[in-house]
């Protein structure tokens, strides 16, 4: 097993500010977020495509909205549920250089990981608007009352929560142990 990286906080280690506590429960509260509406989406995408099928093969009168809301709520579990992930440190990393090297050179490429992917997370945030400015007055055929550009709004969306899970770690450090990200008191308790 190997252990986490190390943030950036614990190279620079100092007392927590009240604005640190701030923006640690204001990340605990988008990761709640982030986690409900992803959950909820893979529920209605779980619904929805049950429905096509249905439709097409019982009813011989396919439904032309189930494909394209699966895929819509697709991108949203995609986005949202990549910026938790993050946060969590439960992406699928291949960290066998990094677990081979010493301690100082692991703390700096964990650092120079993260600055990459606050790179490419403000990258995706500016060209994602980008893309919804550029396509907000288009509509999807099947929901013709629904912009394009809102449905691709889970890509610079994503990508802002991301990059202020970003700033956090490097920030503050990784949520603790005790934190909303690693408790399953909720699902204890059923």
């Amino acid at each position: 097993m190997v252990a986490p990286p190390v943030p950036f906080a614990e190279l620079c280690p100092m007392d927590r500010t009240p604005m640190q506590d701030a923006y640690r429960r204001a990340m605990d509260a988008l990761y709640l977020a982030c986690i409900g509406l992803a959950g909820a989406s893979v529920v209605v995408i779980t619904l929805v495509v049950p429905w096509g099928v249905f439709t097409r093969y019982v009813l011989n009168r396919g439904s032309a909205w189930p494909e394209p809301m699966a895929i819509l709520l697709m991108v949203l579990f995609t986005f949202l549920g990549a910026a938790a992930c993050y946060r969590a440190n439960s992406h699928i990393a291949v960290d066998m250089i990094a677990g081979a090297m010493p301690p100082p050179i692991r703390r700096m490429l964990a650092i120079l990981v993260d600055l990459l992917l606050a790179a490419l997370s403000l990258f995706m945030v500016v060209y994602g608007l980008e893309l919804c400015v550029t396509t907000w007055h288009q509509v999807i055929a099947e929901f013709p009352f629904l912009s394009t550009g809102i449905t691709y709004l889970p890509l610079p969306l994503g990508s802002a929560l991301t990059l202020l899970f970003i700033i956090e770690r490097m920030w503050i450090g990784p949520p603790p142990h005790g934190s909303i990200v690693y408790n399953d008191s909720a699902i204890e308790k059923d």
